[in-house]
């Protein structure tokens, strides 16, 4: 039996239309956004809104969140119904990037990057992110 033979080039072209009809999963987004904060500033306080709906995009408790924003500020913090009061004067974007600091570190998966993950009490001091997608779990630091 002959070996069929073809050219670098006649290679190069059926790679090339093989990679355009594949399914690429490099490619695959996600329609997971970490909200924006809704806050502002009234005398010497910041409060956000929405702080109920970051806590149930994050699938975590609001209280969790309001923990980590006090002691990522290092000001005390007060939840209240569905908005959380923030000793001190603080920008959106300030809020922001402590928020999306939070979901980086305590939400989304490092391995698959999606945001199906829960929290585990491990020993003192120490949380396990337990990812429910891909099934990956590691250590990661109380706040």
């Amino acid at each position: 039996m002959k070996g069929i033979s073809m050219s670098d080039e006649e290679y190069a072209k059926l790679l090339d239309r093989a990679f355009s009809k594949a399914h690429s999963t490099a490619s695959e987004s996600s329609d997971f956004v970490i909200p924006k904060v809704d806050a502002f500033v009234q005398g010497s306080k910041t409060q956000i809104r929405n702080i109920a709906a970051i806590a149930d995009k994050a699938r975590r408790d609001s209280k969790d969140i309001a923990r980590y924003i006090s002691k990522e500020l290092g000001v005390p913090v007060n939840a209240e119904e569905s908005r959380l009061v923030i000793s001190g004067k603080f920008s959106n974007d300030d809020l922001d990037k402590r928020i999306k600091r939070y979901f980086e570190t305590y939400v989304i998966c490092k391995e698959c990057h999606k945001p199906d993950t829960r929290l585990e009490s491990a020993s003192r001091g120490m949380f396990y992110l337990v990812c429910e997608a891909c099934g990956s779990r590691y250590g990661v630091k109380n706040y």
